[in-house]
């Protein structure tokens, strides 16, 4: 057993699913904890010491931290279900002018200018402006993983075209990138087992020093001696 463990943080949509289970098979005497926060509490949870490492949404402030942007997600619309848009294959933003739009305050979406007609209020998170969504009080954008995390069967998505979208990266402090945290980094840039950065190998045992070979007896030598009679 080992006291040592390494917490990792995530935000809602993200699933961290097939990188915990690599872990769990290459360093399988470190725990991994998961602690799921709200995307805009990870940064100060990671900075305070409450996990080791963590999934953001990016931007986020950057200072003290170490920053890999990992993919990015497509931004889709949410309407209930016999919504006009939900005829189409894909809208774009122009296509939502004349919609009520819902604005949570934990939108994860830079916009300079969000499309539509603002909503009669800014619920606190996307769980709630679900709520309002299926109670058909405005539409939604949101990355399609917080969709399909808050799916309903009164409510659909479509892919929205030009609408900035959310890029979803790995940070950790950058004052405490210790082993485990490269362990990480390794398992999530998809090097293997045996990379020379991955995890730290065993040593290899020492070799033994190889005895010096005596060299072969003068072979003409002894012949000559065999081959002399007596006299």
């Amino acid at each position: 057993m080992t006291d040592r463990e390494f917490r990792l943080a995530y935000v809602p949509g993200v699933t961290p699913t097939k990188w915990v289970t690599i872990w769990a098979e290459r360093v399988h005497d470190v725990p991994l904890i998961l602690v799921p926060v709200a995307a805009d509490e990870v940064v100060k949870l990671l900075r305070d010491g409450g996990a080791d490492a963590g999934f953001v949404r990016l931007p986020v402030d950057r200072e003290g931290l170490s920053v890999i942007p990992l993919y990015v997600e497509t931004t889709v619309v949410v309407v209930p279900k016999d919504h006009a848009v939900a005829a189409a294959d894909e809208v774009t933003v122009a296509d939502l002018a004349d919609e009520e739009m819902l604005r949570p305050m934990d939108d994860t979406l830079e916009w300079t200018a969000l499309p539509g007609l603002p909503a009669f209020t800014r619920p606190d998170t996307t769980a709630q402006a679900i709520e309002l969504v299926a109670a058909e009080a405005g539409a939604l954008l949101v990355p399609e993983s917080l969709a399909r995390l808050h799916h309903r069967r009164d409510l659909t998505y479509r892919p929205v075209v030009e609408a900035p979208q959310s890029q979803v990266a790995l940070a950790w402090p950058t004052e405490a990138t210790t082993e485990l945290v490269e362990d990480f980094i390794g398992i999530v840039r998809g090097r293997t087992a045996n990379s020379s950065r991955g995890r730290t190998p065993a040593p290899a045992p020492a070799k033994a020093r190889k005895q010096p070979r005596k060299p072969p007896p003068d072979t003409a030598s002894r012949r000559g001696r065999k081959g002399r009679r007596p006299r």
